[in-house]
């Protein structure tokens, strides 16, 4: 494994190029067809270094480069979009392609292996039990080299994301993503986040282990918009490093819980399917009873491939489900997963639900919508955020460019279902 890692301070863009150049010519493409897998624009990273160095250093000793945008279900991104998120001069390099997944075409997909029932058991602890037909990108399967780059920040589902994950869900079927969706469900976010050995990732590398074509892993760890670490090598080394890294500089550690917490999304969640991280990474220091505010006045879209569907089951808790499971099993599971990640832990007693916590929308989702799916709602026009900053001692907390930071409380306790 070859990092680049300057403990204390970001790597300047020109360390990024030299080490980074450096790492992949070590890299054999001769005559091989190199595959890409990278992030789309829902995650922080200098997209740009990494495309620019990547096509400089591959695309002239490899027989074809190709760029695939780990999309998992989020919808394709334009050329516009491309060209913000890639470089103005994505188009420029020779044998480059760009190919974005299409987790929804049976004929971009192809099934390299099945996860039995004993297996699911086993890995899940006895909280699901049914087979999991595994499908990939065919992409995946028709290059002689796989390389994946993304960045490892805490996460809801995995624990840790990138790594595999970037197969599983970021280039496969609707199966890996209904599954370990709502496996992570299962064991509430708080639970998994920010925990490195988790029973979705050992479901994830199970899946894997199907896919037999060589990989090389790019584990980046940023900090805001600094990059703090590269790791280059083993996936799996690569992926392990680099979440030990982000254990450090992506949890931040507070003294005692909130009462309010208002969480500002970032321009990249274009829609409330990637802003609803603004609750995940906070739940952990929002007190009982208190309330987190998703302020995005420009988001106006609670998701373009699930909308409708999110529409009708509304954001609960994950027992408001589990209670009236007949009602709700033939809902696909990664649309419940959401559902209960957004709103939180919380109880389903007699008939009743009772929310941990208020999650409260201050985005361009009109009033009457966010009734309808069973959020709050505040005006984003009425929001000053000077009025809550500077208040922590009061149980008052201001969070810009929420999403990617992680939140816990310095004793460690997490939020739990069966002391509720």
């Amino acid at each position: 494994m070859i990092l680049s890692y300057a403990p204390g301070r970001p790597l300047r863009k020109e360390e990024i190029e030299a080490q980074l150049g450096e790492a992949l010519e070590q890299i054999n493409v001769a005559s091989k067809k190199v595959l890409i897998i990278i992030p789309d624009n829902t995650r922080t990273l200098p997209m740009p270094t990494f495309f620019e160095t990547i096509s400089a250093h591959l695309a002239s000793r490899a027989v074809a480069l190709t760029f695939l945008i780990a999309l998992g279900t989020h919808p394709p991104l334009s050329e516009e979009e491309l060209r913000v998120h890639l470089g103005p001069r994505f188009r420029d390099f020779a044998n480059v392609h760009i190919l974005q997944h299409e987790w929804d075409n049976p004929g971009a997909l192809s099934q390299v292996g099945t996860i039995s029932r004993a297996e699911i058991e086993e890995i899940s602890g006895g909280l699901l039990s049914e087979e999991v037909p595994v499908t990939i990108n065919r992409a995946v399967l028709e290059h002689d080299l796989v390389i994946i780059l993304g960045p490892v920040f805490p996460h809801e589902v995995v624990g840790f994301s990138a790594g595999h994950k970037y197969f599983f869900p970021g280039v496969s079927g609707s199966e890996m993503v209904h599954h370990s969706h709502w496996l992570g469900a299962l064991i509430t976010s708080p639970k998994t986040i920010g925990h490195k050995e988790t029973p979705v990732r050992a479901m994830i590398e199970r899946a894997a282990e199907f896919i037999t074509t060589p990989q090389v892993g790019i584990s980046i760890v940023m900090r805001g918009s600094n990059l703090m670490g590269i790791f280059v090598g083993d996936v799996n080394e690569c992926w392990s490093a680099a979440a030990d890294l982000s254990a450090e500089e992506n949890i931040i550690w507070v003294e005692h819980p909130f009462n309010t917490v208002l969480s500002m999304a970032p321009p990249m969640y274009g829609e409330l399917w990637t802003a609803g991280k603004c609750t995940y990474k906070l739940e952990s220091v929002v007190s009982d009873g208190g309330r987190v505010i998703i302020y995005a006045p420009n988001l106006s879209e609670i998701s373009v491939t699930h909308g409708k569907l999110i529409r009708q089951v509304g954001y609960h808790t994950r027992d408001y489900f589990l209670g009236q499971w007949d009602r709700f099993k033939d809902v696909p599971r990664a649309i419940l997963a959401h559902s209960t990640h957004v709103k939180g832990i919380g109880t389903y007693r007699d008939g009743v639900e009772h929310d941990r916590m208020e999650v409260i929308l201050a985005t361009g989702i009109p009033e009457d919508t966010c009734r309808e799916i069973n959020l709050g709602y505040i005006d984003p026009a009425t929001i000053d955020q000077a009025e809550y900053e500077n208040r922590e001692d009061e149980g008052i907390l201001v969070v810009p460019h929420a999403g990617e930071m992680l939140f816990r409380l310095a004793d460690g306790t997490v939020p739990d279902i069966d002391k509720l």
